[in-house]
């Protein structure tokens, strides 16, 4: 039995099976109770605090933010960060350091990072700042320390390491690609929660189509949730409700990110619209499932292998020189053309 399994039976979060079994103040008494009885009944021992010579064994947490954005309770069974945790891992047994996993829901940021940050054992932090704010990043930063990457986002005028994607660049190849196949009325389908990186997605893009004196009319941008594969109602609206006025559909959709695509793509197949016969569409993260789609989808690729090296051996470095300077690395994507777009 885990934490996590005596924080669900008990109804309350990981941080107060924490205090619970520690003995530190920030929970009722009725709480505590509760959870050493069933910590009790299920057999359950903390692991003991690593030795000194045990605490020779160099790791890096890899700590994620759940619940909150697109950043899921099961976020390593989404494409995107599957991947990534995976070149991770392999970054971190090339350099001889292991790799640990660290959950916080949201919902309990205030507790949870307070026992992570007394309890982390690890020698530096690679935290995944997909679904996190500037004001989130910095007081993380600042509970801490220096030992810190942020991966896959970027706020240039915090004082934290971070790896990112190009997200403007990204999205001007895009914009670039569907004008010189000579479309004139372009969509865009954006995510309906907010996200940094698709707030820079959209100004490259926009900024793409302003270079071909295009601009995208208010009633082709559309909203949809960023994290179904499957085809979705609310969409399916949106569409219906547009074509019902007698207006023809943008030849060309753009949208921020693979899953907004595929699920585009279900959607207006079920609605008879023909891709790319009548319209056509591109996503951005080159996702496995990209692939899998009909027709395969032309998206932008994000170098996510390169991206996982970068956040490792910035961390180590931090870790083996310390780093007085922090750095910002953004690394630059790759445009991919299938068969989802065309004239």
């Amino acid at each position: 039995m885990k934490m996590e399994d005596i924080a669900k039976l008990a109804g309350v979060s990981k941080s107060a099976v924490s205090f619970a079994l520690s003995g530190k103040p920030g929970i009722s008494n009725e709480t505590r109770e509760r959870v050493l009885e069933i910590a009790r009944e299920n057999g359950y021992a903390p692991k003991p605090k690593l030795s000194a010579n045990e605490g020779s064994v160099k790791s890096l947490t890899f700590l994620v933010f759940t619940n909150s954005g697109i950043v899921l309770e099961a976020y390593y069974q989404q494409p995107f960060f599957r991947e990534l945790i995976h070149f991770i891992e392999e970054r971190c047994r090339a350099k001889g350091y292991s790799l640990l996993f660290s959950t916080i829901n949201m919902a309990y940021f205030e507790q949870e990072i307070r026992v992570f940050s007394e309890e982390n054992q690890s020698d530096g932090v690679i935290l995944l700042g997909t679904n996190l704010t500037s004001v989130d990043i910095l007081d993380i930063a600042n509970r801490l320390g220096p030992r810190l990457v942020v991966l896959d986002n970027c706020f240039d005028t915090l004082p934290v390491h971070f790896v990112g994607i190009n997200n403007r660049m990204g999205a001007y190849q895009a914009g670039a690609h569907l004008c010189k196949l000579g479309h004139r009325e372009i969509g865009y389908i954006a995510s309906n929660v907010h996200l940094h990186n698709f707030e820079e997605r959209k100004e490259g893009f926009q900024e793409a189509l302003k270079a071909y004196d295009i601009k995208i009319k208010p009633e082709h941008f559309f909203s949809v949730a960023p994290t179904m594969l499957s085809s979705q109602d609310d969409l399916k609206a949106q569409i219906k409700s547009y074509l019902d006025t007698d207006r023809n559909l943008p030849t060309a959709l753009f949208c921020e990110c693979d899953y907004i695509a595929i699920s585009a793509m279900k959607t207006l197949t079920e609605l008879g619209i023909r891709i790319p016969g009548d319209v056509s569409v591109i996503g951005f993260d080159n996702i496995t499932e990209s692939q899998i789609i009909s027709p395969e989808l032309t998206t932008i690729h994000v170098e996510k292998q390169r991206m996982a090296q970068l956040a490792v051996d910035l961390v180590i470095e931090s870790i083996e020189v310390g780093l007085e300077i922090t750095s910002k690395i953004r690394v630059d994507t790759r445009f991919v053309e299938r068969r989802s777009s065309h004239k």
